[in-house]
C-alpha cells in the first residue's frame, strides 16, 4: 500500500501545536492490534453500518519522515473501503485531519485514535482554528472527539491514491518464468524446466477433464428447448385449471323446498 502524509508539525483546531515529539510517539506506539484507527467522515462517527457516517477504512501503519521544508511529517498506510476509493476517484474528501489522544491509556504519550477525510480544510483549519481556541469546551468540534482532551489536527491536503492490491503474477508471467529456466541451457535448468512443465501440463489436463465432465452434465440446447416447451404447456394447463376453479362455486346450492304450491293461508 502507498504511504499518505496525514499530518505535519503545525496547528490544531484548539490552539495547540502539533510537535515532532507527538508525531514520533504516534508512529512508534501505533499498533492496530492494540487499538485500531478507523477512517471516518468529517470526524463524525455514526452508529449504523449503512449510514453516511460509517467507517471508510483503517490505518494499518504509521511512520515519520522529514519534509522538504525541514518539518516532520506523519505518513500512514490506509486500507480503504470501496466507498472511500469511489470518493477519491471523484476528487471528494481529499483532505485529512487526525484525532490525537495525548495521554493514550494513561501512558502519557500520543496515539492516533482517528482519521477523518474532509472537503473543508478551512472549517477544520485556519478559520475554525481561531474560533475553536476561543470557545474552548463550547467549540462546535468538541462533541466529535472521543475524549475532551483530544486534539484535531489542521486539515491537510492528502494525496490519496489507492492502487489495486497485488494479486501475484498472471498466468502468462508464470509461463514466461517457467520458460526462462530453459533459456539457461544447462542440464540442471533443463531438468527443472521439464519437471515443472510436466506438472503444469498435468494440472491443465486435470482441470480440463473436470470442466469437460461438468459440461457433459449440462443439458443441450435441444433438451433445454424441450424442457421449456413442457414448462409452457404445464403453465397453460395450470392457468386453465385455476380459471375453472375460480369460477366454480365453493358450495353446492340448496335444492328448492317441495310440498307447497306457494299459497299463503291465514289461520283465524
Amino acid at each position: 500500500m502507498p504511504w499518505h502524509r496525514i499530518a505535519k508539525e503545525g496547528a490544531t483546531t484548539d490552539g495547540r501545536t502539533i510537535s515532532a515529539e507527538w508525531l514520533t510517539q504516534m508512529a512508534t506506539n501505533f499498533d492496530p492490534a492494540k487499538y485500531g484507527c478507523r477512517v471516518n467522515l468529517e470526524h463524525m462517527k455514526g452508529m449504523l453500518p449503512d449510514g453516511p457516517f460509517k467507517a471508510y477504512g483503517d490505518v494499518t501503519a504509521l511512520k515519520t519522515e522529514a519534509d522538504e521544508d525541514g518539518k516532520l511529517g506523519l505518513y500512514a498506510e490506509i486500507d480503504p473501503t470501496d466507498e472511500l476509493k469511489a470518493m477519491v476517484e471523484k476528487r471528494q474528501k481529499i483532505y485529512t485531519s487526525m484525532e490525537v489522544d495525548l495521554d493514550f491509556a494513561g501512558t502519557g504519550e500520543a496515539y492516533l485514535v482517528g482519521l477523518a477525510v474532509t472537503d473543508s480544510p478551512a472549517a477544520l483549519g485556519t478559520s475554525m482554528l481561531k474560533f475553536s481556541a476561543q470557545e474552548g469546551k463550547n467549540s462546535p468540534l468538541a462533541a466529535r472527539k472521543q475524549r475532551p482532551d483530544n486534539v484535531f489536527s489542521e486539515a491537510l491536503e492528502t494525496e490519496l491514491a489507492f492502487t489495486p492490491q497485488d494479486t501475484g503474477p498472471s498466468l502468462a508471467e508464470r509461463v514466461k518464468a517457467l520458460f526462462k529456466k530453459h533459456d539457461a541451457k544447462t542440464d540442471a535448468s533443463f531438468s527443472a524446466f521439464r519437471s515443472e512443465l510436466e506438472d503444469t501440463l498435468g494440472l491443465f489436463v486435470e482441470k480440463h477433464s473436470t470442466l469437460a465432465a461438468e459440461l457433459e452434465k449440462r443439458p443441450t440446447q435441444a433438451a433445454f428447448n424441450e424442457l421449456k416447451s413442457a414448462h409452457d404447456t404445464l403453465k397453460q394447463d395450470f392457468d386453465a385449471l385455476y380459471t375453472q376453479l375460480d369460477n366454480t362455486p365453493s358450495h353446492t346450492p340448496r335444492k328448492p323446498a317441495t310440498g307447497n304450491d306457494g299459497t299463503i293461508e291465514t289461520d283465524c
